[in-house]
């Protein structure tokens, strides 16, 4: 089968590989039929090291089940599975608090054996990990789908442990695809002020139709004051980071009110946050976010894709065949590109 391999920064390969096949009975083979590239793909994308064996690519994917083992119950050959970026068995302690990624028998598909980005993948635990979409669902809708194997749960996931609810001023620092759905997330949960903090006027558009109220451009200490002055000079009640670099989160402590939340979901690419008296300890702000927990939240959010409530696939802004994904990362890279829609 084909799958995409990356060997160094820059260096993106479509290559032919052995095909996966189940190792134990809880194990499900899916041939993909829609996946993405994710703006954390442009992490190794810029910095990763020389790798001579490659790094498999890919954490987000939608498919249908060819086979399945002997333990696996839940799911049918035929089956057509949103399959989140980590597998979990959602039945262990861990899960059972909603933590799914640090599920005992869970990992993450990025990077590897197999991974996303291909044309056919290994589900471990695939009972508990994969979600079955109704026979019969409009393949328009597919593009939502997908987004709920990641992106936009991941802004759902920042605004849930972010407290947002009525009543909240929200602040959402990044117009990726992440920041856009945190947007959207926030309106469903009934946020009042929704300020975007973003630069690219395409993006911002889309972020406003999603429900933002205001839009800064200004980054650093002026973006710091317009957030400030849209707030009455009080702050956000939740600030969602969705960057992940120092400056993004520079601003999120510049702009949390006293007693606010910061909820980052951005992957980190710094060693330390600072939490002394000028940030964190002196407002009595809180910090979480983390890696979301898709598969917690999949079935409660589907029936809002399924019915038109919500539509985050609209993140998606080009299409490619799986053997044009260099040409995607280049154009997500160089921003001509949102969120690429992959078909293997």
């Amino acid at each position: 089968m084909r799958a995409t391999v990356m060997y160094a920064a820059g260096d993106v390969r479509v290559e032919e590989v052995p095909d996966p096949v189940l190792t134990a009975p809880t194990d499900a083979l899916v041939r993909v039929t829609f996946a993405c590239v994710c703006g954390s793909d442009l992490h190794p994308y810029h910095d990763l090291e020389d790798t001579p064996g490659g790094r498999r690519m890919g954490h987000e994917a939608i498919g249908v089940v060819e086979e399945i083992g002997s333990a696996v119950t839940r799911l049918s050959v035929g089956d057509t599975v949103i399959v989140p970026f980590a597998w979990s068995d959602n039945t262990c302690a861990f899960c059972r608090d909603g933590i799914t990624t640090s599920c005992v028998h869970g990992g993450f598909f990025d990077g590897a054996p197999s991974a996303t980005q291909a044309e056919k993948l290994l589900v471990p635990q695939a009972d508990g990990t994969a979600v079955v979409i109704p026979a019969g669902t409009d393949e328009s809708l597919m593009p939502s789908l997908l987004t709920l194997s990641d992106v936009y749960l991941t802004g759902y996931h920042a605004a849930r442990q972010g407290g947002v609810g009525p009543g909240k001023t929200v602040t959402v620092i990044g117009d990726g695809a992440v920041g856009l759905s945190a947007v959207l997330a926030s309106a469903q949960l009934g946020a009042e002020t929704i300020v975007l903090m973003g630069r690219h006027t395409d993006r911002t558009d889309l972020g406003r139709e999603f429900g933002a109220t205001h839009v800064v451009a200004a980054r650093g200490e002026q973006g710091i004051a317009e957030v400030m002055e849209i707030t009455g000079g009080e702050g956000s009640h939740v600030v969602l980071e969705a960057v992940g670099h120092m400056p993004a989160y520079e601003q999120a402590y510049g702009v949390v009110r006293p007693g606010g939340t910061i909820s980052r979901v951005g992957v980190p690419q710094y060693e330390d946050a600072p939490v002394g008296f000028m940030s964190l300890f002196g407002k009595n702000a809180t910090l979480t976010g983390g890696p979301a927990t898709v598969r917690a939240y999949l079935e409660t959010v589907l029936p809002q894709v399924l019915d038109g409530t919500i539509e985050p696939g609209r993140v998606f802004d080009r299409e490619m065949p799986l053997a044009d994904i260099a040409e995607a990362y280049r154009l997500m890279d160089d921003r001509q590109a949102l969120k690429v829609l992959i078909r293997p």
